[in-house]
């Protein structure tokens, strides 16, 4: 696991009229702040990546659909330098990823329909405070599979 990176496990209270799917709470142990919550969707085999916040906290949780979440760890005095995480996150592994400041992450829909993957994260988006790279940069030692 990379330094940093808690994962937490989730309350889906199920009855049935269907689902209510818990993700943060202003009480939780890992609320910092509240930035935004936006959704992201995926089709099928499509990549979201690479993107690292410099200053913000990202706590992702899927809603729908089966992600990919893939995290590398460059920090260059960290004890995961140079690791890669993967998680696989849905309604069946049902947990909320807080990645910190500094960690490269993406994520890829490994599923056969759209996925949804929802983000609160601690700032309100700002593009002087995320760096970006191509899903395919060699900077990262990852290959997507995109079959």
């Amino acid at each position: 696991m990379i330094d940093g990176v808690e994962i937490t496990s989730l309350k889906i209270i199920d009855d049935e009229r269907g689902s209510v799917l818990h993700m943060m709470r202003n009480d939780s142990k890992n609320f910092k702040s509240f930035g935004e919550i936006y959704f992201s969707i995926a089709h099928p085999n499509a990549v979201k990546a690479w993107h690292l916040h410099k200053e913000t906290y990202l706590n992702y949780a899927c809603i729908s659909g089966t992600i990919k979440l893939v995290l590398y760890d460059d920090r260059p005095k960290s004890k995961t330098q140079n690791k890669i995480q993967e998680i696989i996150l849905s309604i069946d592994n049902y947990f909320l990823v807080t990645v910190p400041p500094l960690i490269w992450n993406g994520f890829t829909n490994i599923g056969n329909q759209q996925a949804i993957l929802a983000n609160c994260s601690t700032a309100p988006y700002s593009d002087e405070e995320i760096i970006r790279k191509s899903p395919f940069d060699k900077f990262i030692p990852y290959k997507w599979s995109l079959s």
